[in-house]
């Protein structure tokens, strides 16, 4: 009998046991999922993630100025123009100038942003010194979203003002909002203007091109003494039909002087004659 009890007791702890076993399994089987699910949410993105879009929404301005020497100004308007073919371009002027010193021209190019260092580099080759190069970028950023958002206001207040002059029920109201539609239709029109203008310049970069070749100055030589007596006979020539000319323009002054000179010698003769 006492047999029989032990072998029962021992097959109903055999059974806890299996059952506290079982739980534990289940226990970590449920946990695991969970934990890796906590992990994957607490692990960070990358900044390397978010760097693109970040830098897809920046306005940014990109301007440059280069002025150098060259040797040959044909050869240094061709790479030039041959660089605004293969980076698709526009040229916005081309102007030639001259100073008496140095033959120049100044090219102004319009290019896409992601051309902008390409373009400049393409444009460098060859070049041992830059008199200025200036390139720039500007982030126009805060300015396109502020006047976004200002254009944005305007809108919702002028559609309430439109609601008002539904309402409106004598013309002294009528009138009094549509001249406050019209203040605010100006200065929407004032923000799209100045936003269009950012647009167009974050759109296309403006590269300005200056460049010259210095002109050889001829050096007059020694005159000799007879050429330099030829030219002051000549300046005395000259001088003296400059005077005579003169006289010619003032010629009535010269004649009254002469009338009244004749009538005042007539009347001093008339004066000694009676004495």
């Amino acid at each position: 009998m006492k047999i029989k009890l032990y072998a029962l007791l021992l097959l109903l702890s055999l059974c806890a046991c299996k059952k506290e076993a079982t739980e534990q399994a289940v226990t970590l089987t449920d946990v695991a999922p969970l934990s890796e699910a906590a992990n994957t949410k607490a692990k960070p993105v990358s900044n390397a993630a978010k760097a693109p879009t970040a830098q897809s929404q920046l306005k940014i301005i990109k301007t440059g100025n280069l002025r150098f020497e060259t040797t040959n100004l044909t050869q240094a308007g061709a790479q030039v123009m041959d660089a605004v073919k293969t980076y698709n371009a526009l040229v916005q002027s081309d102007v030639q100038n001259s100073d008496g010193y140095s033959l120049g021209r100044t090219v102004v190019v319009r290019i896409a942003p992601q051309y902008f260092e390409a373009f400049v580099a393409s444009i460098s080759k060859g070049v041992k010194y830059f008199d200025r190069k200036d390139l720039s970028a500007e982030d126009v950023t805060e300015e396109y979203v502020d006047v976004e958002a200002r254009i944005k206001a305007k809108k919702i207040l002028e559609e309430r003002y439109f609601d008002l002059l539904k309402k409106a029920n004598k013309i002294s109201e009528m009138l009094a909002i549509e001249k406050e539609l019209a203040t605010i239709r100006e200065e929407i029109e004032a923000q799209q203007g100045r936003l269009k203008f950012l647009e167009n310049r974050v759109a296309q970069s403006t590269i300005t091109i200056e460049f010259y070749k210095k002109q050889e100055v001829e050096v007059s030589g020694t005159q000799s003494y007879g050429a330099k007596l030829g030219d002051a006979l000549k300046s005395g020539f000259n001088g003296l039909s400059s005077f005579f000319l003169g006289l010619l323009y003032i010629w009535p002054i010269i004649l009254i002087f002469v009338i009244a000179y004749i009538i005042y010698r007539k009347k001093f003769k008339r004066k000694n004659t009676n004495a």
